[in-house]
């Protein structure tokens, strides 16, 4: 719980300080590619309780690599990646980060040289038991990458992880695709928070925390957020996510 504090006091005084210097850009992960994707979900053997995580399908979904502190090329920081997947009446926004070893490190962002890396997280998500989900490297796939600027230029492969009580279990594939006009990369807001599905919720004080730093952002550039959901980001914030 006080690595989370940390990380969401972190978050929120990146988010403060780009926020007062910057207009019409993120705050939080200002460089970034956007592209189409491939997520292919095997399914866990032993079930989760969420939907999107326990059944064989495929999903065309959007993808953003991205800086968090916004570098150039190929140069060290907490990199990001976020996944959106649709849905019948909002869709399911994944951000995960670059993060650190371990039981421990798996809850701090930790800046890395390349995007061939480990994402995590940081915060559990509620199903039928709290799990954190994690993106790393496909051995058998092609390379991301370092430098921002090839990214998205070659079909890419990532694989999707759930990590529960310790145990990390590999659950599907991800292929990048192909990339997005910058209008359209500009355009995209993302919320882990309000756009998360009933059986598969971000909780804790991190993800409180994330939600109101990227709804000030995206105010701030003039992108359209998700709608409001007051309960939800309340209920977040406690660690206990309604269903």
């Amino acid at each position: 719980m006080r690595v989370a504090l940390l990380a969401g006091t972190g978050i929120a005084v990146a988010a403060g300080l780009r926020l007062a210097r910057s207009r019409r850009q993120r705050s939080l992960h200002p460089v970034g590619r956007s592209m189409t994707g491939e997520l292919q979900i095997w399914g866990c053997l032993d079930p989760t309780g969420s939907e999107l995580l326990d059944h064989p399908a495929h999903h065309d979904v959007t993808v953003r690599i991205s800086k968090g502190a916004g570098t150039r090329r190929a140069r060290p920081d907490v990199r990001g990646i976020a996944i959106r997947i649709p849905g019948p009446d909002r869709p399911t926004d994944l951000l995960l980060s670059t993060v650190g070893p371990g039981r421990w490190g798996r809850h701090l962002p930790v800046p890395r040289r390349t995007f061939d890396a480990t994402y995590g997280s940081i915060a559990p998500y509620q199903a039928a038991r709290r799990l954190y989900l994690a993106v790393g490297p496909d051995p058998e796939g092609t390379p991301v990458g370092d430098d921002i600027e090839q990214v998205g230029r070659r079909p890419a492969d990532l694989l999707l992880y759930v990590v529960r009580s310790g145990i990390v279990q590999a659950l599907g594939r991800l292929r990048l695709g192909e990339p997005l006009s910058e209008e359209t990369d500009a355009a995209l807001a993302f919320d882990p928070v309000r756009n998360a599905s009933p059986d598969l919720q971000p909780t804790g004080l991190l993800h409180g925390i994330r939600a109101l730093a990227y709804r000030a952002s995206q105010r701030w550039r003039g992108a359209t957020p998700a709608p409001a959901d007051p309960p939800r980001v309340a209920a977040t914030a406690s660690g206990r996510p309604s269903r």
